[in-house]
């Protein structure tokens, strides 16, 4: 049976754990060559990447550069996957500017980044799916002390539209993926950290989380690498320009 991603080259970021790291185990496993960054490029370790690197998506030289590198080697790729993303908690009265711009830098502005970076290529030869992953809480829905981190994810969809209908005739889509609460190292940081804020033990933190869902449980990494690998193969080469919910029913 021919592979999903036979012969495409994926450019990811963020690959180190949670959902970054389980689209590249499922790329590779369908046979993408994947370029794994990550900013900690130890948590690299154990993927099959064509090539992993450390990279900090709020550095343009770093992106540029790597880009430039990247491309030398493999070529543009034909998949671009922006999964760099920080949830910083609380309402407007929490968030300073400094808060809110550190947010918007490495939540929206790492993926300008990447596409400035890397569009010129994909356009060139025609051909490229951009899957940025987004959230529920953005435009989808407001989500308690999700101030600027919605405001960020509601961006990338603005974003991912834009870049959709602009090179829409050249070759390109690009697609948002919008979870809900997934269970990855980033929650079960934020679960901690509110425990501690808040006095609550860490069982009830995360039970808080489980409620929220309709679904009655968490979404799994894995879950949401199934829906980006569809995007990037040519299953989906009429599909762009779209939010992509896997949210177990919270945006209902």
């Amino acid at each position: 049976m021919t592979q999903r991603l036979s012969n495409k080259v994926a450019f990811v970021t963020a690959a180190g754990q949670g959902i970054g790291r389980a689209i590249c185990e499922s790329f590779i496993a369908q046979g993408a060559r994947v370029i794994a960054t990550d900013l900690d490029a130890g948590k690299l370790a154990g993927l099959a990447a064509a090539r992993a690197e450390k990279l900090d998506v709020r550095s343009t030289a770093a992106v540029e550069a790597l880009a430039g590198a990247v491309t030398q080697e493999f070529g543009p790729p034909d998949i671009l996957v922006n999964c760099a993303g920080f949830v910083h908690p609380g309402s407007a009265l929490d968030c300073g500017e400094a808060d809110w711009d550190f947010s918007f830098d490495l939540n929206v502005k790492s993926i300008h980044r990447t596409l400035r970076a890397f569009l010129p290529g994909m356009v060139e030869k025609r051909r490229g799916s951009i899957v940025n992953i987004s959230s529920v809480a953005s435009s989808i829905r407001g989500v308690p002390n999700r101030y600027v981190y919605g405001a960020t994810k509601a961006a990338i969809i603005g974003l991912t539209k834009s870049v959709a209908i602009d090179f829409i005739r050249q070759g390109i889509r690009a697609n948002a993926i919008c979870p809900g609460t997934i269970e990855t190292p980033s929650l079960d940081g934020r679960v901690e950290d509110l425990s501690k804020a808040t006095g609550k033990a860490t069982d009830k933190v995360r039970q808080d989380f489980i409620d929220r869902q309709p679904m009655g449980r968490l979404g799994t990494a894995a879950e949401v690498a199934a829906l980006a690998l569809f995007l990037a193969s040519d299953e989906a080469s009429y599909v762009t320009g779209q939010i992509h919910l896997v949210d177990g029913g919270m945006a209902l």
